[in-house]
């Protein structure tokens, strides 16, 4: 099964997307996590997009385009993917439908996550990091100790692009580019609309049973 996880940043889609990927045993393709390894490791491609990340713009198709067709043929994508982060633009739909036809695997289903923009910016910005990986969040999962990390004791941080006038700017850009997908892909029969404003497990049910009807 070849599917595209859409929604507007903080609709969970890398939460449900790991899942999944252990559920159906096809990899969890996501773009953030890529370029966010790029950024770590100061490589040439992670301080292009650092500086696109860090002000809540996309990241410029031709940093993305050839680093997903290089995943798409590794041998872990034969059952199938699930793209969690791309495309964002009607330009880069364009992209992948030519890459995905030239490698012959086609969408089966675009599965859209509909979360509000106040509940977006309350489940971004409320997140906190730790230099050793760990995760947090405020309101839904935060450290024993505040501003702490559980796993290693070191202080944590909240990232530059989750900050909340940064998470604006993030969803101004997301409505303005990003959203036009949803009728690209509706005219085309492969958009599912899920709502997201429920638990992740209500969420996962949800999007198990729409990914069910392509096993």
């Amino acid at each position: 099964m070849n599917i595209v996880l859409f929604g507007p940043p903080g609709a969970g889609k890398g939460t449900q997307a790991k899942e999944l990927s252990q559920k159906y045993e096809i990899p969890h393709i996501s773009t953030g996590d890529i370029l966010r390894a790029n950024v770590r490791e100061g490589t040439e491609l992670g301080l292009k997009a650092k500086e696109y990340m860090d002000k809540g713009e996309l990241v410029p198709d031709q940093v993305l385009i050839g680093l997903i067709k290089d995943r798409l043929e590794k041998p872990d994508c034969v059952k199938g993917y699930i793209l969690d982060g791309y495309p964002r633009t009607i330009p880069q739909a364009d992209a992948l439908d030519d890459i995905l036809r030239e490698i012959s695997k086609p969408l089966d289903a675009v599965i859209n996550i509909e979360v509000s923009d106040d509940e977006v910016v309350r489940r971004i910005s409320g997140r906190r990091t730790c230099s050793c990986g760990e995760s947090y969040h405020q309101m839904f999962n935060p450290p024993v100790q505040e501003g702490v990390c559980d796993a290693c004791s070191e202080q944590l941080y909240q990232r530059e692009d989750d900050r909340e006038d940064v998470v604006k700017q993030r969803l101004a850009v997301y409505n303005e580019k990003t959203k036009p997908l949803i009728n690209y892909y509706e005219k085309r029969d492969l958009l599912v609309n899920i709502d997201g404003n429920g638990t992740v497990n209500e969420v996962f049910g949800a999007v198990s049973r729409v990914m069910d009807r392509y096993k």
